[in-house]
């Protein structure tokens, strides 16, 4: 039960920071809940469907070519991941009437984001116990909060905009862009140090979400009601 609390804590303290920087007009808590779950159950089978296929049609089978750790972070994993993610939140959250502003694509994005990483943590946490748990809750879950942090950014601008497939396709980019770096540098660590790089990554990925959070926060239409 200890092991299994450790594997949501740091979940939980995310969606409670995301769902707390929503200033302006709070979201149903049903949508959000739908999201969460959605995110842990829908996104994690999409993404095995995906590793069937792409496995299949991208073999990667040398775990020392760097070449073959670039394909395996950015298209079998990340872009896999991230789709998964994607899907739910343009086909279900973007087009409901709550989501009525910008904000609400980060909101919705991290909850779907949040809700894969759950389910993802409680299998990692399990079979690798404590020391993974906490690994995770300093690397890999707040990693996950950052590339849906950057993808609902562009999904929430694309909601009011005419130019709506051009900009979530930039979120998904994003997201499949850090997610991809975040990864290739854990895959190549046979190259001693290169690790550094994934944290790296998860720091600038990090400052961009919190410049995210508030210029949304600031162009919030509510704000001044």
């Amino acid at each position: 039960m200890n092991l299994l609390l450790l594997a949501i804590a740091p979940i939980f303290t995310v969606l409670l920071y995301i769902y707390a920087q929503d200033k302006y007009e709070k979201e149903p808590k049903k949508l959000l809940i739908f999201s969460f779950l959605f995110g842990a159950i829908v996104s994690i089978i999409i993404v095995f469907v995906l590793y069937f296929f792409t496995g299949r049609l991208i073999p990667v089978t040398d775990p020392f070519s760097i070449g073959q750790q670039f394909i395996q972070a950015f298209i079998v994993v990340a872009l896999s991941e991230e789709f998964s993610k994607y899907v739910i939140v343009k086909y279900y959250a973007q087009p409901k009437k709550a989501f009525n502003e910008p904000y609400d694509g980060i909101i919705y994005a991290v909850m779907v984001s949040m809700g894969f990483a759950c389910t993802e943590n409680i299998m990692y946490v399990i079979d690798g116990g404590y020391q993974t748990a906490i690994l995770r809750a300093f690397t890999a879950v707040p990693a996950h909060a950052t590339f849906g942090i950057l993808m609902g950014y562009y999904m929430g601008k694309a909601k009011f905009s005419n130019n709506r497939f051009a900009l979530n396709m930039a979120g998904l980019f994003l997201a499949v862009l850090f997610h991809g770096a975040y990864d290739f540098f854990l895959f190549i660590n046979f190259i001693p140090g290169i690790s550094i790089g994934a944290f790296v990554s998860l720091i600038i990925g990090i400052v961009l979400s919190r410049k995210a959070i508030k210029r949304h926060q600031e162009k919030s239409h509510f704000k001044s009601l």
